[in-house]
């Protein structure tokens, strides 16, 4: 347990150090890469900066990068010659074709979930027909709670000595992730 907690205190400092545009920053690279871990950063910064500004910092982060993201794919899909925009754009027409589907609410809905690939609905939604209001409106209302969600669960395993309300913290998790299959097949998202 003291590895684990030393490794904690090492990334909340150099967070910390690096100051709440770092905070930011690392959030913000979650938009682009999935690999990364949106569920630590968002702890990490709430250990660094406390639960308030931690998730509000996260929130920005992932509100700006998954808005460049969105920005992005909107301006190559209308930059691309036509004869490389058809072959690029059959290949995932059918993820294209659902977001040109998908309701606010839907859209809403599925950046609540804490395990939904948000890159993914960032790149489809810019290559859709998707409006940037309704992009964006539904981003920064569904990331909030996903930011939310994180941050508490982030600052209950980092804080908690209890076995209690780590085990809360691992039940909220499952279920999270079970709604978020749920949701997602019923949506034929993946």
């Amino acid at each position: 347990m003291d590895i684990i907690n030393n490794i904690i205190d090492f990334c909340t400092n150099f967070i910390y150090t690096g100051g709440i545009l770092f905070g930011i920053f690392i959030v913000f690279l979650e938009s682009f890469l999935p690999v990364l871990p949106l569920s630590v950063f968002v702890a990490l910064n709430c250990n660094a900066f406390g639960f308030l500004i931690g998730v509000l910092i996260s929130w920005i982060g992932t509100c700006i990068g998954s808005i460049l993201c969105y920005t992005l794919f909107k301006f190559i899909r209308g930059k691309l010659h036509n004869k490389f925009k058809k072959k690029i754009l059959k290949k995932v027409s059918h993820g294209i074709d659902k977001f040109n589907k998908v309701t606010f609410t839907q859209l809403v809905l599925l950046y609540t979930l804490p395990f939904a690939p948000s890159s993914l609905f960032n790149t489809l939604s810019g290559l859709s027909e998707m409006s940037k209001e309704k992009f964006i409106c539904s981003l920064m209302i569904g990331k909030a709670f996903s930011i939310l969600f994180w941050g508490y669960i982030g600052m209950s395993v980092i804080e908690s000595t209890d076995l209690k309300s780590l085990i809360v913290a691992g039940i909220m998790l499952v279920l999270a992730y079970i709604i978020s299959k749920i949701v997602n097949k019923k949506m034929n998202i993946e």
